[in-house]
């Protein structure tokens, strides 16, 4: 095991460290977690309320849940498409025509759950060269090359900003906002538990061993 130095002294390494390949796993399925949770609260507004105008830089839940929704697909598209080998989308797009291509809630939910299922996919198979690996995201002003584990740390920021201001949004509703804003801390495993077995998850599974199913497939 090799050792740091710490004060001018060799200091062991921790042992079961996890990797950074480890790490971005447990964003995809904390990213999914808290997509199930944000959605099943949203769920409960009823039509006028979820498309209702309100503060927010996309100004209603709906609107806001739709651009979370196509820039997923946009990212999780061009990174399938660098780990196939395959050139950018010339089509990319059609991801955001029209820009609100969910009416409801529950079209939201399942196309969510579908697309972070990929991302999950996507984190269960890298390595130290797949981590590396140039992924090229098209843009109006040409091909931009990006580093996939710079691409998938920037993804998992755009859907937690989106997603606080979703939470915002509800807190001025009749339904309660639920919490988010916490990343699988072991103390928090009883509040999350009922969700964890919606979601076809356990704690070993995410932390110790392989990913669990996901039951809902």
């Amino acid at each position: 095991m090799k050792a740091a130095e710490r004060d001018g002294q060799e200091v062991p390494r921790e042992p079961n460290v996890p990797s950074l390949s480890h790490h971005l796993l447990t964003w995809a399925h904390n990213n999914r977690w808290a997509n199930h949770r944000l959605l099943q609260a949203c769920a409960q507004l009823d039509p006028i309320a979820f498309g209702a105008r309100r503060t927010s830089f996309f100004p209603s839940i709906k609107a806001t849940l739709n651009h979370k929704l196509t820039i997923d697909w946009y990212y999780v598209d061009a990174m399938e498409r660098a780990l196939r080998r395959e050139p950018p989308n010339a089509n990319w797009a059609a991801f955001f025509e029209p820009r609100e291509p969910m009416d409801t809630c529950t079209q939201l939910a399942a196309a969510q759950q579908q697309v972070d299922e990929r991302l999950i996919r996507i984190c269960k198979g890298l390595d130290e060269e797949r981590l590396v690996l140039s992924v090229i995201v098209p843009r109006r002003s040409g091909p931009c090359p990006e580093r996939l584990d710079r691409l998938l740390a920037h993804l998992f920021e755009h859907q937690v900003h989106h997603r606080g201001q979703v939470h915002a949004m509800l807190a001025g509703t009749e339904i309660a906002p639920p919490q988010l804003d916490e990343f699988f801390c072991e103390s928090d495993a009883p509040l999350r538990a009922s969700d964890f077995e919606e979601l076809g998850y356990t704690e070993a599974g995410i932390w110790r061993g392989p990913s669990p199913p996901n039951r809902s497939q």
